[in-house]
């Protein structure tokens, strides 16, 4: 047990700063003023509607519903002369209108929950708001949320309350906006990605197929992330704990909430008819690794064939599809059929975080909508037919 005393003091040390630092970072994002307070971080007046919603297990969700700046403009002196500050009844509101009455508005939920503390005002969240809505003929409104347990929302944050917040966000977009499902993608990042990868799953189930996914720095679930996870790429969490592996698989066992996103994606693929999946990742994310976008990827890929196939086939398959974007980045596109196409990205640069603001994730979304200048995905130099590759190669 002598040997095993630093090891645990590392743990320890790690656990304690960890604990310090995700308090601080709480008491800073969940400051009320900041986030009733768009204006502060940019946007034009009333650009942003703050508003409450009610989940299915009666906690109230905060939410802000982010105007198009180039719609806003339209609608400025309108918009200008409404009060300000929480909506008591946001579809009393103009930009409510505009988003539920136009036929080609667009919707992007944004699922983000970044570094397990995230909040609609947080970090680098505000400024994807804007290079995702920006635009003199952007139709493109954005949703985004304060999950439980966070920011100005009500609750206790469980993975099964998490999901269930994600689905209620879909619900009011669906039910209360009127918005189709063909007309909304849903984006997450890092955390966001687990939420996001169990909503698309829950809606295929019932048979309701969105423009897109976009998963962006996600992870296939938490125990295969927990050992190579650092807070802020520098706070270990169980990395200390990789010399005495079964220390590290009972530590992981005992995990409450298990996100397994690789496989809740593979069944969101399996099950819809129609999917545009974007994965996303920084080559220098320092908090979750770029490869875990790989068994994201990977898992989505091999959903799309009967039966799957094994690792090895599926990386010739990879292989074939992949375009070298220069250092050490990459684009691959999946196709199966007509109706699924399956994109992974990664970029050099862009971090965990920062990385939301990068065009990347913007022409995502465009393509999911069908707004890229061919209307459809995947360019053809980039695609592979899954089902003629798996074909040729087995033969």
């Amino acid at each position: 047990m002598a040997a095993l005393a630093p090891v645990f003091r590392k743990a320890y040390w790690a656990l304690i700063l960890g604990v310090s630092f995700y308090i601080a970072a709480l008491t800073a994002l969940a400051n009320p003023w900041l986030q009733r307070h768009p204006e502060q971080f940019g946007f034009a007046k009333n650009q942003i509607t703050p508003f409450n919603f009610t989940t299915p297990d009666h906690e109230t969700i905060y939410a802000w519903h982010v105007m198009p700046l180039g719609l806003y403009a339209k609608h400025e002196s309108e918009i200008l002369q409404q009060p300000s500050g929480l909506a008591d009844d946001i579809t009393q509101t103009t930009a409510f209108r505009l988003l539920r009455d136009d036929p080609d508005s667009r919707l992007i939920i944004n699922s983000d929950l970044p570094q397990n503390a995230g909040t609609v005002a947080q970090g680098w969240r505000t400024d994807s708001y804007r290079s995702l809505s920006d635009g003199s003929s952007s139709n493109i409104h954005i949703l985004a949320i304060d999950y439980r347990g966070f920011g100005l929302s009500t609750g206790f944050p469980t993975e099964e309350g998490l999901i269930t917040d994600g689905v209620a966000a879909v619900d009011w977009a669906l039910q209360v906006a009127k918005v189709p499902s063909d007309r909304i993608v849903i984006l997450g990042q890092s955390l966001g990605t687990a939420v996001t990868s169990a909503v698309a799953e829950h809606y295929a189930m019932k048979g309701i197929n969105f423009a897109g996914v976009v998963l962006v720095a996600g992870f296939t679930s938490l125990a295969e992330l927990l050992p190579g996870y650092s807070i802020a790429g520098y706070l270990p969490v169980l990395s200390p704990l990789k010399s005495t592996p079964a220390i590290l698989e009972l530590f992981s066992s005992k995990l409450v909430d298990k996100w397994p996103s690789a496989s809740r994606i593979a069944n969101f693929v399996r099950m819809s008819k129609r999917v545009r999946l974007f994965i996303l990742h920084a080559k220098d994310d320092y908090e979750i690794p770029w490869t875990q976008s790989e068994g994201l990827f990977a898992a989505a890929a091999n959903a799309t064939t009967e039966g799957g196939m094994d690792l090895e086939l599926l990386r010739k398959m990879k292989a074939r599809t992949t375009v070298d974007t220069g250092d050490g980045t990459f684009i691959s596109t999946w196709k199966a059929g007509e109706n699924k196409i399956i994109r992974q990205e990664v970029v050099a640069y862009g971090h965990h975080s920062r990385v939301l603001t990068y065009a990347t994730v913007s022409l995502a979304a465009l393509k999911a909508f069908g707004l890229d200048e061919g209307g459809a995905l995947p360019v053809s130099s980039l695609e592979v037919d899954a089902e003629s590759d798996y074909n040729h190669l087995i033969l």
